[in-house]
């Protein structure tokens, strides 16, 4: 737990006055004042993220962190539990859409195993770093042990760390396990406080049917739980995901430093809110890349207080939705530091007003 306790007392609280200061700076730009919207938003939170008014464009890591769950067997998803060991090779060969969209948006793809029920051989870009072959059935009892929750949290800040100590300051969670959307249903629920009927999608393609028993099951499942939300960790434990844990403490280990989180949809928003009930200064380093198609994400968002940059209608996962959302941080960044002010153009201002 001290390592725990470590990573919550590292994240700085946020200096809010840096965004007034830098809408001062963009208001000097040639451009009506808050023309250029969500991007100047983005700028003004990049400050004050990062503490200070000079921005850089980003050296951004894609994180995708791969485990498997013990609740499939409950029939919750339309795939197989194989499906996250094949997913993880896929990963590993650059094939899949966060591969694609990572490149286009410039980009480096790490894969993490922290709970993949199959034995890796040891793999250029695959970090091993299981905790056990996927969560126990929620169903029958708890997810995990508080232990092996805690090692799990510690495990992505690990990542983390390492990927910003090579000079990455702008870090993508992404998340591979089938079974992982009622997981994050189930935490969604706990932490919002709503039935699982509010916040469960139907993750891989289920259909009615095979919708609303996935909601019954949660509604077992938490019944048999009764997880309680002041205990974030045991929550977490209780009906959580190895995967989801090892983003929570991605996302704590980020904060500490100072470095921009994207999250991409329901699976790793789960992991941040998780993070920012164990530490709640840590919302602060979020930007939620897309509005994901499953219904709980706007409850996750609701409960963050952030507002997606994007909606397209995405429910893949993998952190596809956060490297769309890259190309908008980039561009934030370019016109907080290339556009011209009206004094330098020699363009008249706006006009003060009376």
């Amino acid at each position: 737990m001290q390592r725990l306790h470590q990573l919550l007392a590292a994240i700085p609280a946020p200096d809010l006055s840096l965004a007034q200061a830098a809408q001062e700076r963009l208001d000097n730009l040639t451009k009506p004042r808050g023309a250029l919207g969500r991007l100047e938003e983005l700028a003004r939170e990049l400050c004050v993220m990062k503490g200070g008014l000079e921005l850089t464009q980003p050296k951004a890591a894609v994180t995708v962190f791969a485990a498997d769950h013990g609740v499939t067997s409950a029939g919750v998803s339309l795939y197989p539990r194989e499906v996250t060991a094949q997913m993880v090779f896929n990963f590993l060969n650059g094939g899949a859409g966060i591969n694609v969209l990572a490149r286009q948006a410039g980009a480096a793809v790490k894969v993490v195993d922290v709970g993949v029920d199959f034995d890796f051989a040891d793999l250029p870009g695959l970090v091993q770093a299981k905790v056990m072959p996927g969560t126990a059935n929620m169903l029958e009892g708890p997810a995990m042990t508080r232990e092996q929750a805690l090692e799990a949290i510690l495990a992505g800040a690990t990542v983390a760390m390492g990927l910003m100590d090579q000079g990455m300051d702008l870090l993508i969670p992404g998340d591979m396990g089938i079974g992982n959307t009622t997981a994050s249903a189930a935490l969604t629920a706990v932490f919002c406080g709503l039935a699982p009927a509010l916040v469960t999608g139907r993750g891989t393609g289920l259909d009615d049917a095979g919708l609303a028993a996935k909601v019954a099951v949660l509604e077992k499942i938490l019944t048999r739980r009764h997880p309680d939300p002041a205990d974030p960790l045991g929550v977490l434990a209780a009906v959580g995901g190895l995967e989801i844990a090892a983003i929570c403490g991605y996302c704590l280990a980020a904060a500490g430093r100072r470095v921009p989180v994207i999250l991409d949809g329901f699976i790793s928003t789960s992991g941040a809110l998780v993070a920012a009930r164990l530490a709640p200064t840590a919302a602060h380093y979020f930007i939620v890349g897309h509005s994901s198609q499953e219904q709980g994400h706007r409850a996750q968002c609701q409960a963050l207080g952030k507002r997606p940059l994007l909606d397209l209608d995405l429910r893949l996962g993998e952190g596809t939705g956060a490297a769309l959302a890259l190309h908008l941080v980039r561009s934030a960044v370019a016109i907080y530091n290339e556009m011209a002010t009206f004094a330098s153009a020699g363009v008249t201002g706006e006009p003060e007003q009376r």
